[in-house]
């Protein structure tokens, strides 16, 4: 009977154990995909948490715990609805202003097209722009449609951001005593483990979402300011997109600089966009160089280029959604690895001596 290499053996027994790791993985995500509204929703209700954890904790000081809970959700959401508000009134007012200067940029450059070095036909321009109204003006009903599809998608949003915070509520209220039931419900020699790796789980995601946070509000303030000195129009929308685009690591900024960008070249013209462009570089620079290494170096112990992947990976495999979970995700479980390793090298298991 012939024998099996060594190598082939070796080979063989780890290539079963990726298709078994293969298979739960694309499980699990199967499993998301068909509940995404309730992962999202509970991983908001996360976010929540750790960002009203501590005023919660420091409000339970002068009210008891259920008010203390009620007060920091309801401030959060009029602070919420104040930003809105802003923000639509900023739309509102300088609606009339954006759609003139837009036209007036737009001539401009189509002027600046047409010579050198681009030296763009006239007619082409021309052409386009007529073919864009024709587009739109065939496909009208399609557009409607799509707008009528997206007041369902607007409910689905409502409800996720209502789940959310019902969640929430009950973490903040009694988080503590919900992982200590679920933690009471597995077999001993479990139970160490999965406290020592759920602690190391919660510091690093607490620690990502506040380093989060408080990098995208320094970028949303600085382009803010940076597009209001400028006169760009609508510097206050763009500055939310920043904030709101800043949970995407390496990606999101840019992105939201770039339409930015685009903003400030229809409304101001190239030089003006140039000065934008400059922006870009500029807050890659101080979010890469300088906010990242202090703010984020203590909850996120990851290599550039694993968060890059991470990133891409996430988008790949659930869209903006998992663009913005990748990041956390990887980082805690590759914290809750090392937690268990450093539990395992301090409290080693007991060896068994073999009787005389």
């Amino acid at each position: 009977m012939p024998t099996v290499s060594p190598l082939l053996r070796t080979v063989a027994s780890y290539a079963w154990r990726l298709l078994v790791v293969g298979a739960a993985v694309y499980a699990v995500f199967a499993l998301l995909g068909r509940f995404h509204e309730i992962a999202v929703a509970l991983f908001l209700g996360l976010i929540l948490t750790a960002l009203l954890g501590p005023p919660t904790r420091g409000l339970t000081r002068f009210l008891p715990g259920s008010v203390a809970v009620a007060v920091s959700l309801v401030g959060t959401l009029l602070f919420l609805m104040g930003v809105l508000a802003l923000v639509g009134e900023a739309v509102a007012g300088e609606s009339t202003t954006l759609v003139r200067e837009f036209r007036d940029g737009l001539d401009s450059i189509e002027e600046w097209l047409e010579r050198p070095p681009f030296r763009l036909n006239p007619e082409a321009l021309t052409d386009i722009q007529s073919k864009v109204g024709a587009f739109l003006s065939s496909h009208r009903s399609t557009l409607l449609s799509t707008a009528v599809s997206g007041a369902g998608h607007l409910v689905q949003v409502l409800t996720v951001l209502a789940l959310a915070a019902f969640s929430s509520v009950f973490f903040l209220h009694g988080g503590d005593r919900q992982w200590s039931w679920f933690c009471s419900q597995l077999p001993e020699p479990a139970r160490e483990r999965v406290g020592v790796a759920g602690r190391a789980a919660w510091r690093t995601f607490t620690g990502y979402t506040h380093g989060i946070v408080l990098v995208a509000a320094t970028n949303a303030v600085l382009v803010g300011v940076a597009l209001y000195f400028l006169g760009v129009p609508l510097a206050v929308p763009l500055a939310l997109l920043e904030f709101f685009a800043a949970f995407i690591p390496l990606v999101g900024s840019p992105v939201a600089l770039g339409v930015a960008a685009v903003v400030a070249l229809a409304a101001k013209g190239p030089f003006v966009a140039a000065l934008v462009v400059a922006l870009i570089v500029v807050i890659g620079q101080i979010e890469g160089h300088l906010l990242h290494p202090l703010v984020m170096s203590r909850a996120v112990r990851l290599h550039p280029l694993v968060v890059a992947v991470s990133v891409v990976a996430g988008a790949i495999a659930a869209g903006v959604v998992g663009a913005v979970v990748a990041v956390p995700l990887v980082s805690v479980l590759w914290s809750v690895r090392t937690a268990l390793r450093a539990h395992a090298a301090l409290n080693p298991a007991p060896t068994v001596g073999k009787g005389g």
